[in-house]
């Protein structure tokens, strides 16, 4: 009865996925595609009759544009929450992930090993910090929704923390699943646990991406 459950959608695609490029905090907006499949997993969800007590999202632009075709088809108000954001990538927001590995080995091999405790240079953040703020984020949305359904739009680094959250994952294990953009992600919080309850649903999408780094 108190569960509540959440579809967390990754941003629509930009031009920084197509290239492969380290977006982090930098603000990127959605290109054609990414607008064209913001509005198609707003159509997916009202064909499914899904309704939602509120739609939470990152305040980067990228998010701001998907979150905006949901809030129209749903009547609703996005509240942004920065908690939501990516992942601070340091010195390596702007770079091609070939670029980061060539000008920054050591650190991308870091990276790419997921240590939890490595933090970028340039202010950028640890995945323990990163999860620590993903985890504050949804326990407050799931205390304060109780009982209903919400709707939140972030971006791949943060459903990565989603899925171990809902999984119990450890965050230095390789990524074995995927997080294309735009796709249906829902999880569930109740009686104090998170659950998982479906993941990467892109059937009304075509070719979405998966551009970061995984298994």
């Amino acid at each position: 009865m108190n569960a509540c459950r959440i579809c967390l959608v990754r941003h629509g695609e930009t031009t920084w996925n197509t290239e492969r490029r380290l977006q982090g905090h930098i603000d990127i907006p959605l290109n054609d595609n990414g607008l064209a499949q913001a509005e198609a997993t707003a159509r997916s969800l009202a064909r499914a009759g899904e309704r939602f007590a509120a739609l939470y999202c990152s305040d980067l632009q990228r998010a701001r544009q998907t979150a905006a075709a949901v809030a129209r088809a749903q009547g609703l108000d996005p509240a942004h929450d920065a908690r939501l954001r990516e992942r601070h990538y340091g010195v390596f927001q702007g770079l091609t992930y070939d670029e980061a590995a060539r000008h920054h080995p050591e650190h991308y091999r870091q990276f790419t090993a997921r240590e939890p405790a490595f933090s970028f240079a340039g202010e950028g953040e640890s995945l323990t910090d990163f999860a620590a703020r993903v985890h504050a984020a949804l326990g407050d949305i799931a205390k304060r929704h109780a009982g209903e359904a919400v709707a939140v739009v972030t971006h791949g680094g943060v459903l990565d923390i989603v899925h171990r959250l809902a999984t119990g994952e450890p965050l230095e294990t390789p990524r074995s699943f995927a997080i294309p953009n735009a796709a249906l992600n829902w999880i569930e919080h109740t009686a104090g646990a998170w659950r998982l309850l479906a993941w990467a649903d892109e059937r009304h999408l075509r070719d979405a991406l998966d551009e970061l780094p995984g298994a």
